[in-house]
């Protein structure tokens, strides 16, 4: 009786050590942006009588994400004037959080139906925000993390995500339906909290790589340049960021037309919550867990093609949801598939892009690394999901990105074959 005892601590244990608890708690800060420009907003709009393609083109805010690679630099460089003595993570971590609640707090006085410009401005101020917040939130997970502890690390990551996310995306649902959606999302301003006291708390991070100070202007171009420059210049560099860019297409594009469907196919608010949030979040716990368990029994590589293929067949689900029409079993089986395997994927991929990052350029490397991993599909997302949704039909439509998600599984087997997998890892997947 003791062996699966320990068999079963052992297993849990991992997630309770104070470097992943740490990761949770930032993962929960991490998320709520996101969902006040993605799957909330999208909402809002469709409520509010805005067409497909307007809301869909809404979601080029996201590109602000993708365009967090050009100041992440600073992040890692520029020491802020006061706070900075509480150590350079710590000071960008507060300063950051406290921008994600002025702009949050903006969006949620902003009528859309009144003025779409005003609302399209205090999304991109969300975006930005939200952008720089998760460029210090990923530099201080994978500081705090060790080698051994990027798959649990990643997990709990992910586990706060959702719940930031998720939560966020309840509470404002929740909120709106009874006292307006200015209500919904002033109550989750809140959620920038927990990564501001997690650092508060822990501190600098154990592995933090302290670069030399900046002083002229060749410094300055150097700690802009030199993350790009040593990560492009490892063997199959150039592979490894055809696949980062190519790996989730199809995967966002379908994600962020979700709420088109559902809301098309009459769905309500409480309907939503229940299954898109609350069904949701629990298949997505699932695929965290077992994420984390098999990163560790199957290693980065197999976990990862796994992770690939299952996040391209969740796609079909939602042909199939299309197809069956309003009907309860039929969105919480998609629903559910589709969320454990996002929570599965974004477990083991996570840890692997952590574990590209060289120490010395953390937050720039990482965030070329996230940026990329999204851009194509939100760009597509925004300039065309609209339209293809109302030309060719959502069944169409999802069987689509199945497709596009093809190229991204071929490139990782060719990688895996090859050993670029292994020879293009940077500091933070190594042993110090």
């Amino acid at each position: 009786m003791s062996f699966p005892t320990r068999g079963v601590w052992g297993a849990v244990a991992p997630y309770l050590e104070k470097e992943a608890l740490a990761a949770f708690f930032v993962g929960v800060s991490s998320g709520f942006p996101y969902a006040m420009i993605g799957a909330t907003l999208t909402t809002r709009l469709a409520q509010d009588g805005i067409d497909k393609a307007t809301v869909t083109a809404f979601t080029l805010a996201f590109l602000v994400y993708n365009l967090k690679v050009f100041w992440a630099w600073v992040v890692d460089g520029v020491r802020l004037p006061v706070i900075g003595r509480m150590g350079q993570r710590v000071s960008w971590m507060l300063l950051s959080g406290i921008l994600v609640i002025a702009s949050v707090v903006n969006l949620a006085l902003i009528d859309p139906q009144s003025s779409l410009t005003a609302t399209i401005i205090a999304a991109v101020l969300v975006g930005i925000a939200g952008a720089t917040f998760d460029i210090v939130i990923d530099a201080y997970r994978i500081e705090t993390l060790r080698p051994d502890q990027l798959g649990t690390g990643s997990g709990m990551s992910q586990y706060g995500w959702r719940i930031g996310a998720a939560g966020a995306g309840a509470l404002a649902l929740v909120v709106a339906a009874r006292y307006g959606w200015s209500a919904g999302y002033l109550a989750c301003a809140a959620f920038a909290l927990p990564a501001m006291l997690t650092a508060l708390i822990m501190g600098e991070p154990a592995r933090r790589t302290v670069t030399i100070a900046k002083k002229g202007v060749a410094d300055v171009w150097q700690s802009i340049a030199g993350p790009f420059r040593e990560f492009l210049g490892r063997h199959g560099a150039w592979l490894v960021l055809a696949f980062i860019l190519v790996h989730k297409i199809g995967d966002t594009l379908a994600n962020l037309t979700f709420r088109l469907l559902f809301d098309d196919l009459g769905f309500t608010n409480d309907e939503i919550a229940l299954y898109d949030v609350g069904l949701g979040f629990w298949a997505y716990m699932i695929g965290i867990f077992l994420g984390g368990i098999l990163y560790t029994k199957l290693g980065l590589k197999r976990s990862v093609m796994i992770a690939l293929i299952l996040m391209a067949v969740s796609n079909v689900s939602f042909a199939g949801l299309a197809v069956v029409g309003h009907s309860n079993w039929a969105m919480a089986g998609a629903i559910g598939f589709e969320n454990f395997a996002s929570g599965y994927g974004g477990v083991v991929v996570v840890a692997y892009f952590s574990a590209l990052c060289d120490l010395r350029f953390t937050a720039a490397q990482y965030a070329l690394i996230s940026a990329g991993a999204s851009v194509v599909g939100r760009l597509l997302t925004g300039t065309t999901a609209g339209g293809l949704i109302e030309g060719i039909g959502y069944v169409n439509f999802y069987l689509l990105t199945t497709l596009l998600a093809l190229p991204g599984i071929a490139l990782f087997w060719w990688m895996m074959r090859t050993g670029l997998v292994d020879e293009a890892m940077g500091s933070a997947g190594r042993e110090n």
